[in-house]
């Protein structure tokens, strides 16, 4: 049986995302949303969190799959990025 897959977002619009597993799709998702539940953080506080979180138990490289799953999540307006120098990412409140 293939394995279920997810076509991701990108926030730029004329940018196509990658097709990923959707199990390791919702694992980063989950792990993301959990670390910004506690607070906001820089790209690459966010990126260390999640490699911190996930590495021992994740099969596949934390990091590009953070980067494709946050990518997703901004373009769904699941999460933010503010306009600061660095950008601050943070739940999108409703």
């Amino acid at each position: 049986m293939k394995e279920a897959r997810i076509q991701t977002l990108h926030p730029d619009k004329e940018k196509q995302n990658k097709i990923i597993s959707t199990e390791k799709y919702e694992v980063i998702k989950a792990a993301i949303l959990q670390i910004l539940q506690e607070q906001s953080l820089t790209h690459t506080q966010l990126m260390q969190a999640l490699h911190d979180k996930v590495h021992v138990t994740f099969a596949g490289n934390a990091h590009w799959y953070g980067e494709t799953v946050k990518l997703d999540l901004e373009a769904r307006d699941i999460i933010k990025r503010n306009t600061a120098r660095p950008p601050v990412y943070s739940i999108q409140q409703s």
